[in-house]
Protein backbone atom coordinates (compact mmCIF):
# COMPACT_ATOMS: atom_id res chain seq x y z
CA UNK A 1 0.00 0.00 0.00
CA UNK A 2 1.34 3.32 -0.86
CA UNK A 3 2.24 5.53 2.38
CA UNK A 4 0.59 8.95 0.75
CA UNK A 5 -2.46 7.27 -0.52
CA UNK A 6 -2.78 4.90 2.96
CA UNK A 7 -5.30 6.80 4.75
CA UNK A 8 -7.59 6.88 1.33
CA UNK A 9 -7.68 3.23 0.52
CA UNK A 10 -8.97 2.76 4.25
CA UNK A 11 -12.43 0.38 4.22
CA UNK A 12 -15.13 2.60 4.88
CA UNK A 13 -17.23 2.05 8.36
CA UNK A 14 -20.92 2.13 8.10
CA UNK A 15 -22.17 2.43 11.83
CA UNK A 16 -20.52 4.34 14.66
CA UNK A 17 -20.40 1.91 17.24
CA UNK A 18 -17.98 0.08 14.59
CA UNK A 19 -15.28 2.09 16.20
CA UNK A 20 -15.06 0.07 19.40
CA UNK A 21 -14.15 -2.67 17.39
CA UNK A 22 -10.33 -3.07 17.38
CA UNK A 23 -10.16 -5.08 14.57
CA UNK A 24 -11.32 -1.96 12.47
CA UNK A 25 -8.24 -0.38 13.14
CA UNK A 26 -4.74 -0.11 11.26
CA UNK A 27 -1.50 1.31 12.27
CA UNK A 28 -0.32 4.69 10.55
CA UNK A 29 2.16 4.55 8.65
CA UNK A 30 5.47 5.01 10.52
CA UNK A 31 6.65 7.85 7.98
CA UNK A 32 3.91 9.66 8.76
CA UNK A 33 3.21 12.97 11.06
CA UNK A 34 1.17 14.34 13.28
CA UNK A 35 0.12 18.08 13.17
CA UNK A 36 -1.21 19.58 15.97
CA UNK A 37 -2.86 22.91 16.04
CA UNK A 38 -4.28 24.51 19.69
CA UNK A 39 -4.82 28.55 20.54
CA UNK A 40 -2.90 29.01 23.94
CA UNK A 41 -5.22 30.75 26.07
CA UNK A 42 -8.44 29.23 24.79
CA UNK A 43 -10.23 29.49 27.51
CA UNK A 44 -9.76 33.11 28.59
CA UNK A 45 -10.12 34.36 24.81
CA UNK A 46 -13.89 31.98 25.27
CA UNK A 47 -13.84 33.33 28.64
CA UNK A 48 -13.92 37.34 26.84
CA UNK A 49 -16.60 35.98 24.55
CA UNK A 50 -14.55 35.07 21.77
CA UNK A 51 -15.44 31.37 21.06
CA UNK A 52 -16.70 31.65 17.67
CA UNK A 53 -12.54 33.50 16.59
CA UNK A 54 -11.73 30.23 18.39
CA UNK A 55 -13.86 27.92 16.52
CA UNK A 56 -12.98 29.52 13.10
CA UNK A 57 -8.98 29.44 13.74
CA UNK A 58 -9.66 25.72 14.54
CA UNK A 59 -11.30 25.40 11.04
CA UNK A 60 -8.58 27.54 9.20
CA UNK A 61 -5.78 25.24 10.47
CA UNK A 62 -7.79 22.15 8.94
CA UNK A 63 -8.85 24.10 5.70
CA UNK A 64 -5.05 25.04 5.13
CA UNK A 65 -3.63 22.03 4.80
CA UNK A 66 -6.74 20.74 2.64
CA UNK A 67 -6.09 22.76 0.32
CA UNK A 68 -2.54 21.83 0.18
CA UNK A 69 -3.30 18.05 -0.09
CA UNK A 70 -5.50 18.66 -2.63
CA UNK A 71 -6.88 15.56 -4.21
CA UNK A 72 -4.77 13.25 -1.71
CA UNK A 73 -7.36 12.31 1.50
CA UNK A 74 -5.48 13.35 4.63
CA UNK A 75 -7.17 12.22 8.25
CA UNK A 76 -7.85 15.15 10.67
CA UNK A 77 -10.31 16.06 13.50
CA UNK A 78 -11.59 19.28 14.70
CA UNK A 79 -11.03 19.72 18.52
CA UNK A 80 -12.62 23.40 19.02
CA UNK A 81 -9.64 24.96 19.74
CA UNK A 82 -7.92 23.71 17.45
CA UNK A 83 -7.16 20.62 15.20
CA UNK A 84 -5.26 17.65 14.97
CA UNK A 85 -3.77 16.24 11.01
CA UNK A 86 -2.24 13.56 9.63
CA UNK A 87 0.17 13.21 6.52
CA UNK A 88 2.38 11.44 4.65
CA UNK A 89 6.04 13.29 4.58
CA UNK A 90 5.83 14.72 0.92
CA UNK A 91 2.69 17.17 1.70
CA UNK A 92 4.79 18.23 5.06
CA UNK A 93 6.44 20.95 3.75
CA UNK A 94 3.58 22.64 2.11
CA UNK A 95 1.49 21.93 5.32
CA UNK A 96 4.06 23.39 7.41
CA UNK A 97 4.23 27.05 5.16
CA UNK A 98 0.07 26.62 5.56
CA UNK A 99 -0.12 26.59 8.91
CA UNK A 100 2.75 28.89 9.69
CA UNK A 101 0.59 31.42 7.67
CA UNK A 102 -2.60 30.33 9.27
CA UNK A 103 -0.41 31.10 12.75
CA UNK A 104 0.60 34.80 11.28
CA UNK A 105 -3.25 35.65 10.05
CA UNK A 106 -4.87 34.21 13.95
CA UNK A 107 -2.10 36.85 15.38
CA UNK A 108 -2.41 39.65 12.92
CA UNK A 109 -6.19 39.84 12.42
CA UNK A 110 -7.30 38.03 16.21
CA UNK A 111 -4.71 38.48 18.58
CA UNK A 112 -4.73 35.06 19.18
CA UNK A 113 -1.60 32.64 19.81
CA UNK A 114 -2.04 29.44 17.03
CA UNK A 115 0.43 26.94 18.57
CA UNK A 116 1.77 24.29 15.50
CA UNK A 117 3.64 21.48 16.41
CA UNK A 118 5.06 18.31 14.11
CA UNK A 119 5.86 14.79 15.81
CA UNK A 120 7.03 12.07 13.38
CA UNK A 121 4.57 9.16 14.13
CA UNK A 122 7.92 7.42 15.26
CA UNK A 123 8.32 9.36 17.93
CA UNK A 124 5.16 8.19 19.53
CA UNK A 125 5.83 4.52 18.53
CA UNK A 126 9.22 4.83 20.30
CA UNK A 127 7.69 6.13 23.48
CA UNK A 128 5.21 2.61 23.34
CA UNK A 129 1.82 4.37 22.22
CA UNK A 130 0.15 3.36 18.95
CA UNK A 131 -1.14 5.23 16.06
CA UNK A 132 -4.77 3.21 14.76
CA UNK A 133 -7.31 4.83 12.24
CA UNK A 134 -9.98 3.80 10.52
CA UNK A 135 -12.33 5.67 8.65
CA UNK A 136 -16.26 6.24 9.39
CA UNK A 137 -18.82 7.16 6.18
CA UNK A 138 -20.75 10.28 8.11
CA UNK A 139 -22.63 10.71 4.70
CA UNK A 140 -22.05 10.51 0.92
CA UNK A 141 -20.07 14.00 1.23
CA UNK A 142 -18.03 13.24 4.75
CA UNK A 143 -16.10 10.37 6.06
CA UNK A 144 -14.27 11.05 9.49
CA UNK A 145 -11.35 9.58 10.87
CA UNK A 146 -11.65 7.63 14.10
CA UNK A 147 -8.21 7.35 16.26
CA UNK A 148 -7.27 5.03 19.22
CA UNK A 149 -4.37 4.02 20.67
CA UNK A 150 -3.07 7.12 22.88
CA UNK A 151 -0.45 8.05 20.29
CA UNK A 152 -2.50 11.71 19.53
CA UNK A 153 -2.56 12.31 22.76
CA UNK A 154 0.80 11.77 23.81
CA UNK A 155 1.65 13.96 20.71
CA UNK A 156 -0.44 17.09 21.96
CA UNK A 157 1.09 16.21 25.40
CA UNK A 158 4.29 16.82 23.88
CA UNK A 159 3.82 19.97 21.30
CA UNK A 160 2.24 21.52 24.70
CA UNK A 161 5.00 20.73 26.93
CA UNK A 162 7.56 23.71 27.57
CA UNK A 163 10.47 21.71 27.22
CA UNK A 164 9.67 19.18 24.28
CA UNK A 165 7.44 22.05 23.12
CA UNK A 166 10.49 23.42 21.28
CA UNK A 167 11.02 20.60 19.43
CA UNK A 168 8.18 20.02 17.84
CA UNK A 169 7.11 23.50 17.01
CA UNK A 170 7.27 24.69 13.51
CA UNK A 171 9.50 27.61 13.36
CA UNK A 172 9.60 30.56 10.68
CA UNK A 173 12.76 30.85 8.77
CA UNK A 174 12.04 34.31 7.56
CA UNK A 175 9.51 33.62 4.81
CA UNK A 176 6.39 35.12 4.20
CA UNK A 177 4.12 32.19 4.08
CA UNK A 178 0.98 32.15 2.32
CA UNK A 179 -2.22 29.65 2.80
CA UNK A 180 -5.52 29.10 1.19
CA UNK A 181 -8.39 29.40 3.16
CA UNK A 182 -11.09 28.59 0.03
CA UNK A 183 -13.81 26.44 0.90
CA UNK A 184 -14.11 28.00 4.88
CA UNK A 185 -17.31 29.59 5.78
CA UNK A 186 -19.01 30.94 8.42
CA UNK A 187 -22.02 31.93 7.21
CA UNK A 188 -25.34 30.25 10.07
CA UNK A 189 -26.95 31.95 13.19
CA UNK A 190 -26.23 30.26 16.00
CA UNK A 191 -28.42 27.46 16.41
CA UNK A 192 -30.65 27.04 19.31
CA UNK A 193 -31.06 23.43 20.86
CA UNK A 194 -34.28 21.61 20.00
CA UNK A 195 -35.08 20.35 23.49
CA UNK A 196 -33.51 23.30 25.38
CA UNK A 197 -29.98 22.37 26.02
CA UNK A 198 -26.84 21.73 24.05
CA UNK A 199 -24.22 19.38 25.78
CA UNK A 200 -21.14 19.09 24.92
CA UNK A 201 -19.45 15.80 26.08
CA UNK A 202 -15.82 14.70 26.62
CA UNK A 203 -15.30 11.08 27.57
CA UNK A 204 -12.09 8.63 28.00
CA UNK A 205 -12.05 5.29 29.55
CA UNK A 206 -9.40 4.70 31.69
CA UNK A 207 -7.03 1.75 29.90
CA UNK A 208 -5.78 1.16 33.34
CA UNK A 209 -9.01 -0.52 34.56
CA UNK A 210 -9.57 -2.80 32.08
CA UNK A 211 -7.71 -4.30 29.31
CA UNK A 212 -10.53 -4.66 27.05
CA UNK A 213 -11.37 -0.40 28.15
CA UNK A 214 -11.89 -0.11 24.09
CA UNK A 215 -15.32 -2.18 24.36
CA UNK A 216 -16.20 -0.17 27.14
CA UNK A 217 -17.12 2.82 24.76
CA UNK A 218 -19.80 0.75 23.04
CA UNK A 219 -21.84 0.75 26.79
CA UNK A 220 -21.17 4.49 26.81
CA UNK A 221 -22.68 5.05 23.57
CA UNK A 222 -25.31 2.73 23.89
CA UNK A 223 -26.27 4.47 27.33
CA UNK A 224 -25.79 8.49 25.72
CA UNK A 225 -28.32 6.61 23.00
CA UNK A 226 -30.96 5.32 25.45
CA UNK A 227 -30.97 8.63 27.29
CA UNK A 228 -31.42 11.04 24.31
CA UNK A 229 -32.41 8.44 21.42
CA UNK A 230 -31.54 7.41 17.89
CA UNK A 231 -28.75 9.42 15.72
CA UNK A 232 -31.71 12.27 14.50
CA UNK A 233 -32.56 13.43 18.19
CA UNK A 234 -28.95 13.25 19.07
CA UNK A 235 -27.78 15.61 16.45
CA UNK A 236 -27.85 18.80 17.44
CA UNK A 237 -28.39 20.68 14.22
CA UNK A 238 -31.96 20.70 13.36
CA UNK A 239 -33.24 21.95 10.17
CA UNK A 240 -36.04 24.26 11.54
CA UNK A 241 -33.10 26.14 13.38
CA UNK A 242 -30.52 26.33 10.79
CA UNK A 243 -30.86 29.73 9.56
CA UNK A 244 -28.22 31.98 7.38
CA UNK A 245 -26.98 34.77 8.87
CA UNK A 246 -26.71 38.89 6.67
CA UNK A 247 -25.45 40.18 9.70
CA UNK A 248 -22.11 42.16 8.71
CA UNK A 249 -20.45 42.27 12.22
CA UNK A 250 -21.13 38.08 12.24
CA UNK A 251 -20.01 37.53 8.64
CA UNK A 252 -16.67 39.81 9.16
CA UNK A 253 -15.01 36.95 10.57
CA UNK A 254 -15.14 34.64 7.59
CA UNK A 255 -13.92 38.10 5.81
CA UNK A 256 -10.71 38.54 8.05
CA UNK A 257 -9.48 34.70 7.37
CA UNK A 258 -10.63 35.12 3.43
CA UNK A 259 -9.83 38.10 2.61
CA UNK A 260 -6.59 38.64 5.35
CA UNK A 261 -3.93 40.08 3.11
CA UNK A 262 -6.72 42.27 0.71
CA UNK A 263 -6.70 46.13 0.58
CA UNK A 264 -9.98 48.05 2.99
CA UNK A 265 -11.60 47.80 0.08
CA UNK A 266 -11.57 44.29 -1.52
CA UNK A 267 -12.40 43.17 2.28
CA UNK A 268 -15.69 45.52 1.79
CA UNK A 269 -16.25 44.06 -1.63
CA UNK A 270 -16.14 40.36 -0.15
CA UNK A 271 -18.30 41.29 2.83
CA UNK A 272 -20.84 42.50 0.13
CA UNK A 273 -20.35 39.62 -1.90
CA UNK A 274 -20.74 36.83 0.88
CA UNK A 275 -23.62 38.87 1.87
CA UNK A 276 -25.78 38.36 -1.19
CA UNK A 277 -24.51 34.80 -2.09
CA UNK A 278 -26.15 34.43 1.54
CA UNK A 279 -29.41 36.37 0.42
CA UNK A 280 -29.30 34.00 -2.66
CA UNK A 281 -28.77 31.00 -0.84
CA UNK A 282 -31.54 32.17 1.99
CA UNK A 283 -34.10 32.65 -1.03
CA UNK A 284 -33.16 29.21 -2.92
CA UNK A 285 -33.58 27.04 -0.06
CA UNK A 286 -36.90 28.89 1.16
CA UNK A 287 -38.10 28.36 -3.02
CA UNK A 288 -36.97 24.73 -2.71
CA UNK A 289 -35.17 25.89 -6.46
CA UNK A 290 -33.29 22.72 -8.48
CA UNK A 291 -30.42 23.41 -10.37
CA UNK A 292 -28.13 21.39 -12.48
CA UNK A 293 -25.49 21.25 -9.70
CA UNK A 294 -28.27 21.46 -6.46
CA UNK A 295 -31.35 20.49 -5.04
CA UNK A 296 -31.50 24.01 -2.81
CA UNK A 297 -34.86 22.59 -0.92
CA UNK A 298 -32.32 19.56 0.58
CA UNK A 299 -29.39 21.31 0.96
CA UNK A 300 -29.83 21.97 4.80
CA UNK A 301 -30.33 18.09 5.01
CA UNK A 302 -27.16 17.84 3.67
CA UNK A 303 -25.52 19.94 5.72
CA UNK A 304 -26.78 18.64 8.79
CA UNK A 305 -25.88 15.22 7.52
CA UNK A 306 -21.81 16.34 7.05
CA UNK A 307 -21.47 17.54 10.59
CA UNK A 308 -19.23 16.18 13.19
CA UNK A 309 -21.12 16.19 16.37
CA UNK A 310 -19.70 13.02 16.73
CA UNK A 311 -16.16 11.84 16.86
CA UNK A 312 -13.48 10.08 18.89
CA UNK A 313 -9.35 10.71 18.77
CA UNK A 314 -8.39 8.79 21.64
CA UNK A 315 -11.48 9.73 23.61
CA UNK A 316 -15.55 10.16 22.49
CA UNK A 317 -16.17 13.78 21.44
CA UNK A 318 -20.02 15.09 20.95
CA UNK A 319 -22.41 17.97 20.41
CA UNK A 320 -25.50 17.10 21.49
CA UNK A 321 -29.17 18.23 21.95
CA UNK A 322 -31.13 17.85 25.15
CA UNK A 323 -33.24 18.67 28.05
CA UNK A 324 -31.88 19.31 31.94
CA UNK A 325 -33.25 15.70 32.68
CA UNK A 326 -31.74 14.08 30.38
CA UNK A 327 -27.74 15.61 31.19
CA UNK A 328 -28.37 14.80 34.93
CA UNK A 329 -29.37 11.09 33.62
CA UNK A 330 -26.20 11.23 31.88
CA UNK A 331 -24.03 12.91 34.36
CA UNK A 332 -25.35 10.23 37.06
CA UNK A 333 -23.93 7.53 35.18
CA UNK A 334 -20.64 9.24 33.80
CA UNK A 335 -20.42 10.13 37.65
CA UNK A 336 -20.74 6.52 39.26
CA UNK A 337 -18.45 5.46 36.47
CA UNK A 338 -15.66 7.95 36.94
CA UNK A 339 -15.79 7.44 41.39
CA UNK A 340 -15.15 3.57 40.33
CA UNK A 341 -12.17 4.37 38.30
CA UNK A 342 -13.55 3.71 34.99
CA UNK A 343 -13.59 6.86 32.84
CA UNK A 344 -12.87 10.47 33.28
CA UNK A 345 -15.41 13.02 31.44
CA UNK A 346 -16.00 16.54 30.76
CA UNK A 347 -19.35 18.66 30.21
CA UNK A 348 -20.46 22.17 28.91
CA UNK A 349 -24.17 23.13 28.87
CA UNK A 350 -25.22 25.75 26.18
CA UNK A 351 -28.48 26.78 25.08
CA UNK A 352 -27.19 26.40 21.49
CA UNK A 353 -24.46 25.10 18.76
CA UNK A 354 -22.58 26.88 16.48
CA UNK A 355 -21.66 25.81 13.03
CA UNK A 356 -18.05 26.47 11.10
CA UNK A 357 -18.09 25.02 7.31
CA UNK A 358 -15.76 23.11 4.98
CA UNK A 359 -17.38 23.21 1.71
CA UNK A 360 -15.55 22.32 -1.20
CA UNK A 361 -18.20 21.55 -3.43
CA UNK A 362 -21.96 23.12 -2.97
CA UNK A 363 -23.27 19.58 -3.84
CA UNK A 364 -20.46 17.66 -3.03
CA UNK A 365 -17.33 17.44 -0.45
CA UNK A 366 -18.19 18.77 2.46
CA UNK A 367 -17.96 19.34 6.57
CA UNK A 368 -19.78 21.17 9.15
CA UNK A 369 -17.85 21.06 12.11
CA UNK A 370 -20.09 21.40 15.17
CA UNK A 371 -19.30 22.98 18.90
CA UNK A 372 -21.32 24.22 21.82
CA UNK A 373 -21.59 27.76 22.16
CA UNK A 374 -19.99 29.91 24.72
CA UNK A 375 -17.10 28.06 24.95
CA UNK A 376 -18.00 23.79 24.41
CA UNK A 377 -15.13 21.72 23.64
CA UNK A 378 -12.70 24.05 25.15
CA UNK A 379 -14.70 24.18 28.71
CA UNK A 380 -15.65 20.57 28.36
CA UNK A 381 -11.53 19.55 28.51
CA UNK A 382 -11.45 22.15 30.87
CA UNK A 383 -14.16 20.51 33.21
CA UNK A 384 -12.25 17.42 32.12
CA UNK A 385 -8.93 18.25 33.43
CA UNK A 386 -10.31 19.20 37.10
CA UNK A 387 -11.45 15.48 37.65
CA UNK A 388 -8.31 14.07 36.22
CA UNK A 389 -6.49 16.29 38.58
CA UNK A 390 -8.99 15.34 41.25
CA UNK A 391 -8.25 11.60 40.57
CA UNK A 392 -4.44 12.00 40.68
CA UNK A 393 -4.78 14.13 44.56
CA UNK A 394 -6.92 11.23 46.33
Amino acid sequence: MNSENFYSQLPLLDNFLKITDLGNFVDVPDDWYIVVTDIRGSTQAIEAGKYKEVNLLGASSIVAVLNVAGETEIPFVFGGDGASLLMGPSLLPAAQKALLATQQLAKREFDMDLRVGVVPVKVVVAANYSVKIAKFKVSENYSQAVFIGGGLTHATELIKDRVAGNIYSIKNNGVSPKADFSGLECRWQDIPSKYGEIVTLLVMVRSDFDPQSHQFYRNILKKIQYIYGKENSLNPIDRKNLKLTLNSAKLIKETLVRASSASWLDRQLYLSKIQLETALGSLLMNLKVKTEELDWGVYKDMAIAATDYRKFDDMLRMVISGNEWRRKKLTRYLERNYREGKLVYGLHVSDRALMTCLVFERGGRQVHFVDGADGGYALAAKDMKQRMNEGMNE
